[in-house]
C-alpha cells in the first residue's frame, strides 16, 4: 500500500515511460521526410486523383458518354450527362461530375472505360476546406488539381 502511494507521488510510471521513449530516440533510427521541399515517392500502382483525358490532336475530351464508368462505380458517385448532336448523330458530353469525397479509389471506373478517357493519376494532394471542393466537374477533371506551392 505504501509502495503504490510513493509510486503515485513520485510519478514512477511517467518516468519509466519517458525512459523507454528516450532510449529509442537514437538519431540513427529517426527518419524524417522533408515533405514540402522534397516530394515523396509514390508507389507505382498508387491510384489518386482522377483525370479526364483529352485528345492531344484536337483538344476534345476522349469521353464518348457511354456511362460505363458510372455503372461500374460501386459508390455511384460519377454523373455523366450527354446530348445527342443532330448533325453528327453522336452523343456529346455536356457535364461530368466526380465526387472524390466518397471515392474508394478502387479503379473500377478506370477499367470500365472503353476509350481510356478516365484515369486515376498519382496525384495525392486533394485536400480542400469544404465538401463542395471535393466534387469535381468536367473542367477540374480535365485540368487536374493544382499542387500547392510551399515556400521553403
Amino acid at each position: 500500500m505504501l509502495g503504490k502511494l510513493l509510486k503515485k507521488i513520485f510519478l514512477a510510471d511517467l518516468f519509466q515511460g519517458l525512459w523507454v521513449t528516450f532510449r529509442n530516440q537514437n538519431p540513427k533510427y529517426i527518419y524524417t521526410e522533408q515533405y514540402p521541399a522534397e516530394r515523396p515517392k509514390v508507389a507505382e500502382r498508387y491510384r489518386g486523383a482522377p483525370r479526364l483525358n483529352i485528345n492531344p490532336d484536337n483538344g476534345e475530351t476522349l469521353c464518348i458518354s457511354c456511362n460505363l464508368c458510372a455503372l461500374a462505380c460501386p459508390e455511384a458517385l460519377i454523373v455523366v450527362t450527354s446530348q445527342r448532336n443532330e448533325t453528327t448523330k453522336r452523343k456529346e458530353l455536356t457535364t461530368f461530375t466526380y465526387d472524390t469525397s466518397r471515392c474508394m479509389f478502387c479503379g473500377l471506373c478506370e477499367d470500365a472505360c472503353p476509350v481510356d478517357a478516365l484515369e486515376l493519376t498519382q496525384d495525392f494532394e486533394m485536400a480542400t476546406y469544404t465538401r463542395e471542393g471535393q466534387i469535381w466537374d468536367r473542367q477540374m477533371l480535365e485540368e487536374g488539381p493544382e499542387p500547392t506551392q510551399y515556400k521553403c
